[in-house]
Order: structure tokens, then sequence, then C-alpha cells
């Protein structure tokens, strides 16, 4: 003798809708976005950046550094000296190749020291480098 098997409908509440699908769809949208994006880095002190009537603005700078007041150098929230500028920057670079460099130098800090940053950071093969201004 077969059994016979019927689905039979009696209106309840026993219906329950799967939304495990549209979870590891939201999982994986949210994996995608943070591993695609970039992150604001800080240098890690307040700057006065110099004023100029041709200041452009620039996106997407994964390298910033900065020059205090005082001539002292800051990447990532941390000090550093002139000659450790370009190790940092190389590490920075191999994290993203892609990415460009900015520097922010206080309107009082010295020139020379400058053009000596940019001339570290262009040593590590980077020639895409701006300097951070202020727009009249």
């Amino acid at each position: 003798m077969a059994r016979r098997s019927s689905f039979q409908n009696s209106g309840g509440d026993d219906e329950d809708v799967n939304v495990t699908p549209l979870l590891d769809i939201v999982f994986i949208m949210l994996i995608f976005f943070i591993v695609t994006s970039t992150f604001v880095k800080e240098p890690g002190v307040d700057i006065m950046r110099p004023e100029a009537v041709t200041a452009e603005e620039k996106k997407l700078a994964s390298i910033i550094v900065a020059i205090a007041a005082d001539d002292k150098i800051w990447i990532n929230k941390e000090e550093v000296s002139l000659d450790e500028v370009r190790a940092v920057v190389e590490q920075l670079r191999r994290e993203n190749p892609k990415g460009t460099a900015v520097v922010q130098a206080d309107a009082k800090s010295k020139s020379r020291l400058l053009v000596e940053v940019v001339n570290q950071i262009r040593a590590t093969g980077l020639t895409d480098v701006a300097v951070s201004t202020e727009r009249v």
C-alpha cells in the first residue's frame, strides 16, 4: 500500500521567511567594501598650511607627511626623523602601491626641510607628490 503525502495549508503562521541568503549577501558586500576602501590617515599634528591662490583639490592621498612649525616630521601619528622618511614611505607604499603622497608643511616651517622631505619621498620612486596649501 502506497502512502500519499499531501501538503495541507492549515492557514496557520507556520511559514518562516529564510533570511540566511540575504545575510550572506550583506556580509559579502560588507567585506568587499572594507577591503576596497581607503582610510583617511592623519599625520598626527595640527598644521597651519600656507595660503595659495593656485591651490587645487587632490583626492585619494594615501601617504600624508606633516612638517610641524617646530620642523618635526610626522607620518601616521608618529614623529620620524628626516633619515627615516624614505623607509617609512617605502613601507606605506608597499601597502598601497597606487597611492599618492601629500606633504602638509606648516607656514612657519623651513622650506629647505620641505624640499628635503619631498626629495626623500621621490627617492622611493613615487613621483606624484603634492604640497598641501589653503585656498585663498
